[in-house]
């Protein structure tokens, strides 16, 4: 599906602008430091003017495998319980945090669902599986939790954009894999990195793949779904793919989706024609609006189909009891 048409190949300055910057983070002269200087830069610009939600509880603490981390949680408004969504951050696995990304978060919250931002370590200084590990806990943390908030831990998604669509996809792998643990009922990708093997050229960064793979990393690892969760894709649950129409991670997104496709999983791919990486932050943009307002719908679909799943599921154990008993 595609978003779009002539108007959005034109961008005014401001945009042109902010597009060029967030298309530092994957150009092949990207340092860690300018990354980190962008996203500091750009944070404020685009998290004016919040839109409306019920509460938001920020730096709760995460206690996992004598670490700690924290994440942020987004309650809308109204009274639940509410479907869960666990948000992981973009920012190239170097930079970013909740509060970069506050605006959209409390979009998918307006939509409808309590979102857990989740702060994970960043590389270089914590490379793989630092932040892989930390996502992981942030979802056992919001099955634990999302109670305590009015959420519904029988109706959990994953999202994230960028680097925080690679790692939200390889945590949703690894958890369908696991015999035991939080099972997702959606995931929500934007223009991700999917296949570390195929970003190595000249539309991304290498000191990016070193600062989060490590120099010394085995080619063995580009292979590993943690890392480039294309080799897990049929493992993920209902999936919708969202990308722009100029972004370098383009073909990302359409390996996935025929990966997707060829597994017989359930996915849709967004396609929005202009749209640069980065655009889902940036509202001046009607494509970005139109997004977001499709990702609610997918969320709503998705874990409200996910809950009458349960509720059948539940009906056959509770009959399955009675026989026993009066069988």
């Amino acid at each position: 599906m595609k978003l779009g048409g002539a108007n959005s190949e034109r961008m005014a300055p401001p945009a042109r602008e902010l597009s060029t910057a967030f298309a530092k983070e994957i150009a092949p002269d990207a340092s860690i430091e300018g990354i980190r200087f962008v996203f500091d830069q750009l944070a404020g610009l685009l998290n004016r003017k919040l839109p409306s939600v019920g509460a938001l509880h920020e730096a709760l603490p995460v206690q996992t495998d004598g670490r700690r981390i924290s994440v942020d949680v987004t309650v809308p408004a109204g009274t639940g319980p509410f479907p869960v969504l666990v948000y992981f951050h973009g920012g190239a696995w170097v930079a970013g945090n909740p509060a970069s990304h506050r605006k959209l978060t409390h979009r998918f919250a307006e939509g409808g669902c309590v979102v857990v931002s989740a702060d994970y370590r960043l590389a270089p200084e914590h490379p793989f599986p630092a932040g892989f590990d930390d996502c992981l806990a942030a979802v056992a943390w919001a099955m634990r939790h999302a109670h305590e908030f009015g959420g519904d831990p029988a109706r959990i998604a994953v999202a994230g954009d960028s680097a925080g669509a690679n790692l939200a996809a390889a945590v949703a792998i690894e958890l369908a894999q696991r015999r035991r643990g939080p099972k997702l009922a959606a995931a929500v990708l934007i223009y991700g990195v999917f296949d570390f093997a195929e970003v190595g050229g000249p539309m991304f960064a290498r000191a990016l793949r070193e600062a989060y793979l490590g120099r010394n990393a085995k080619l063995s690892l580009l292979e590993d779904p943690r890392v480039s969760p294309i080799h897990g894709a049929r493992w993920l649950p209902p999936t919708l793919l969202i990308v722009g129409g100029q972004d370098p991670l383009l073909d990302d997104s359409r390996a996935l989706q025929q990966r997707l496709e060829a597994n017989g999983m359930r996915h849709e791919l967004l396609i929005a024609s202009g749209m640069p990486h980065g655009f889902m932050q940036m509202e001046f943009f009607g494509d970005a609006r139109r997004c977001i307002e499709r990702t609610q719908r997918f969320l709503a679909t998705e874990l409200a189909r996910s809950r009458r799943s349960d509720l059948r599921g539940f009906g056959l154990r509770i009959a399955r009891a009675v026989g026993r008993v009066f069988g």
